[in-house]
């Protein structure tokens, strides 16, 4: 019955509404995250309703007004779209020569995502996300290219997910059981 409960308010978790969800101590789990692994900024995307999309419901740049809850990436291309399909982490430099990589959130934005590292989100088991951070430049710009991420730069990416997942987890269990915060 509990998981039941449990199913059904993860049935209810939207990008719309997933940000309500994360209370000061998620934010800095995800931020301190993408500090360590060196990046500029980081995404937590989420389904759409319909399942045809991927949508950030979570951003730490300074276009996150912008593209939360209204950019869409499609499932049928991308990267991130892949790391959703394959449940598999991924990790590469200079990721604006993959032909895999949709431009479509770079083009809206008007930057060049250089490297991106992006892993599954889980929440009550179920894939349901991606969390990605990337190091960005500007199109034409004469200054050096970002360091790009070492290999390294994964482990707190992965850790953080973790993390979140967990501490999300244990919130919706706390509120469905109705245990008060002391």
């Amino acid at each position: 019955m509990l998981a039941e409960r449990m199913a059904g308010v993860a049935r209810a978790i939207t990008p719309e509404n997933f940000a309500s969800l994360l209370d000061p101590l998620m934010r800095e789990v995800l931020q301190q995250g993408f500090t360590a692994a060196g990046a500029h900024e980081g995404t937590l995307w989420l389904l759409d309703a319909n399942a045809q999309n991927l949508v950030p419901a979570f951003n730490t740049g300074p276009s996150a007004q912008k593209i939360v809850n209204h950019f869409r990436q499609p499932l049928a291309s991308g990267v991130i779209s892949m790391v959703l399909a394959s449940e598999q982490p991924f990790i590469e430099n200079e990721v604006f020569k993959n032909t895999r990589q949709s431009k479509l959130l770079d083009a809206a934005l008007l930057v060049q995502t250089y490297a991106l590292i992006a892993v599954p989100f889980y929440f009550l088991k179920n894939c349901c996300g991606v969390i990605s951070c990337v190091q960005l430049k500007t199109p034409g710009s004469q200054a050096p290219d970002p360091p790009g991420f070492a290999p390294s730069a994964l482990i707190p990416i992965q850790t953080a997910t973790t993390l979140i997942s967990r501490l999300l987890e244990y919130r919706v269990l706390s509120s469905t059981v109705d245990w008060a915060a002391d």
